[in-house]
């Protein structure tokens, strides 16, 4: 099991420019076999999605490492995670943040993160059931990650953030998908980074453009 760890680290994320010496040793901290259901456990450290049922998937390993790096969490850090799925991401979340507030749409999945992160005694974070979509409460955060894909920059999320704060979100419709670090940089400024193409599972609920009927 250890070398299997160690391997999806030195030769998978690592690679994938993932050089945050921090990152790296909390992947190697945080039992990710704990987060993935027992029927997929074989699965865990392949360069690959794991499904969780309803639809959903675990992100593949350097894809969750990329987004932590991207985030550059800070210990002060009020995070919000919309989508729970097995709780594994959030785990990683809540070690460099002071609290988090993961949104779970699919109750099974909020049961399974709720039961994985208590098994780790992870108690900064609060897990709620709902569709954060668009937005969540008044509350404004340092940091916001979308583990669904949208295919426009969700602009309400974004607000959603304090001024410096950071939204890491999958932008696009399949196959032409990129993962993109937005910075709320003024009250009414934002900047976008495109950071690399992925493809994942989409977000339910997302704000969809207008698209030509023909």
């Amino acid at each position: 099991m250890e070398q299997a760890r160690f391997n999806m680290v030195e030769q998978q994320i690592r690679p994938w420019d993932v050089l945050d010496a921090d990152v790296l040793d909390l992947l190697k901290k945080i039992k990710r076999e704990q987060f993935v259901p027992a029927e997929q456990r074989s699965l865990t450290f392949m360069d690959l999605d794991v499904p969780l049922g309803h639809g959903a998937k675990m992100w593949q390993p350097k894809l969750e490492a990329r987004a932590l790096q991207a985030l550059d969490l800070q210990h002060g850090d009020r995070v919000l995670e919309v989508g729970s799925g097995s709780g594994y991401l959030t785990a990683l979340l809540s070690h460099f943040a002071a609290h988090v507030t993961s949104v779970e749409i699919v109750a099974e999945l909020h049961a399974m993160a709720k039961r994985n992160l208590a098994a780790q005694h992870i108690d900064n974070v609060t897990l709620e059931i709902g569709d954060a979509a668009t937005t969540w409460g008044d509350a404004q955060y340092n940091a916001i990650v979308l583990t669904g894909s949208v295919p426009l920059q969700p602009t309400a999320l974004m607000n959603s953030l304090k001024v410096g704060g950071r939204l890491f979100a999958v932008i696009g419709d399949a196959p032409a998908m990129h993962a993109c670090l937005i910075t709320r940089t003024g009250p009414d400024a934002f900047t976008s980074k495109t950071l690399f193409e992925t493809n994942v599972e989409a977000l339910r609920n997302a704000p969809q453009p207008q698209r030509f009927v023909f």
